[in-house]
């Protein structure tokens, strides 16, 4: 395997990458999907373009609802009303 075999793979399976350190397991899905079909349509110039979208706003989301998430915890255990 060349390296920009392994980068190209590592730039199509990056949504999901991204998406294993968010928290529920349906945007995980998704981005697995996502990257699945952006594999299989990048055999073209520019047709995984989309697919490769959609699965990056899914993981970015999924990643920030987490971060939020973790904040709001965290907010309320060190309050003074606690």
């Amino acid at each position: 395997m060349t390296a920009m075999t392994a980068a190209t793979l590592l730039i199509v399976f990056l949504p999901f990458l991204l998406s294993l350190a968010g928290q529920a397991g349906m945007p995980k899905m998704l981005c697995l999907v996502a990257s699945v079909l952006a594999l299989l349509l990048s055999v073209e110039h520019y047709a995984a373009a989309l697919p490769w979208a959609i699965g990056m706003a899914i993981a970015v989301i999924s990643v920030r609802e987490r971060i939020d998430r973790r904040r709001a915890n965290t907010s309320f255990r060190g309050s003074p009303h606690g």
